[in-house]
């Protein structure tokens, strides 16, 4: 695209299903250290509107010359919801940046928020992109909370230095989700994963509350086009309680990467290890894998998580900023 060709009109439309894909590669091109794929953006969407909760979504897509220069989302999250809490999220391609693009569709997310009474709304750019943070901060948005993406460079991790680390105490055992599921049965398994998980979770740093998960949430997870049983490790006590995780996804179109979901024990099992043991064991997965990087994100309050994970040899990218406007 050249310059010249801002200067036509530019439309926006609402975005429908069949803009999967155009919204997974804008957003891919704006954060390039998150891609989408579309399958991937297709299943968290029909997760969302399956969600009891009922959660909104909403999309648009700015065009100009009948290409598609924008993105834009009103979202509501089922895992911190509220009914008059939304994410906003906008991404204009670098070449269209500079001519009103975001001002306009800017627009229409505050139209489409205030006719629905929207009373917090959410949204977020990262460290090194201050124009997107001067954007928000013009609006009204003030920062609520930093998010550091951790980056453990597998080809310099020794693992020689840390034999006779990452103990676990008596009673307990690690195993893999996919071998637990062999042990027990797929919802048996399942089952005490998510009994560990949901409690976990609740004390994990974040804007707002966490809402409840129940099980029948927590199953749709493992539909994901990202799952990897084999890198979902667990500590289990003699009576088959999950006292302690630590998650690995694969990462959208780079299968040299592995994700970290969550990491995390039981509030009666902290500071015994767990989490030391747990992570070094996935950091054994990945390399089996033949991973060349694990990221991991940590809310920069959350000290405990990002000590450990400095020792393990991650380290930290430029943070997401998480902005608010209102509050419920």
């Amino acid at each position: 695209m050249t310059q010249s060709t801002l200067h036509h009109p530019l439309t926006i439309r609402p975005g429908t299903d069949a803009d999967v894909p155009t919204m997974a590669r804008i957003m891919s091109e704006v954060q390039p250290a998150h891609p989408w794929t579309p399958e991937t953006l297709a299943y968290e969407l029909k997760v969302l509107r399956e969600h009891p909760r009922q959660p909104h979504d909403a999309h648009w897509i700015a065009e100009q010359d009948g290409e598609a220069v924008a993105v834009a989302s009103v979202l509501q999250f089922p895992g911190m919801f509220h009914p008059d809490r939304y994410h906003a999220e906008l991404m204009v391609r670098p070449a269209a940046r500079g001519h009103g693009v975001g001002t306009r569709l800017a627009a229409v997310l505050e139209e489409h928020l205030r006719a629905r009474g929207a009373q917090e709304v959410l949204a977020g750019a990262y460290e090194n992109q201050p124009e997107a943070l001067d954007f928000l901060t013009r609006r009204g948005f003030t920062e609520a909370m930093r998010y550091y993406d951790n980056v453990l460079d597998l080809s310099h991790f020794d693992p020689a230095s840390w034999e006779g680390h990452g103990v676990l105490p008596e009673g307990v055992r690690l195993v893999s989700l996919a071998a637990l599921e062999q042990e027990l049965g797929q919802e048996a398994a399942r089952r005490a994963f998510h009994a560990g998980f949901a409690e976990a979770r609740e004390d994990v740093p974040r804007t707002g509350e966490a809402s409840p998960l129940t099980f029948e949430d927590f199953q749709k997870r493992f539909d994901s086009p990202l799952v990897f049983s084999q890198g979902i490790l667990l500590a289990v006590t003699d009576a088959g309680e999950v006292v302690g995780l630590s998650e690995l996804w694969r990462a959208e179109a780079d299968p040299a990467r592995l994700n970290t979901g969550l990491t995390g024990t039981r509030r009666a099992w902290r500071r015994r290890g767990l989490a030391l043991a747990l992570k070094l064991a996935a950091i054994g997965v990945a390399r089996e894998a033949g991973a060349r990087e694990v990221w991991t994100g940590n809310a920069t309050t959350n000290a405990p998580m990002l000590a450990l994970n400095d020792r393990l040899g991650f380290r930290p990218r430029p943070a997401f900023i998480e902005f608010r406007w209102g509050g419920v």
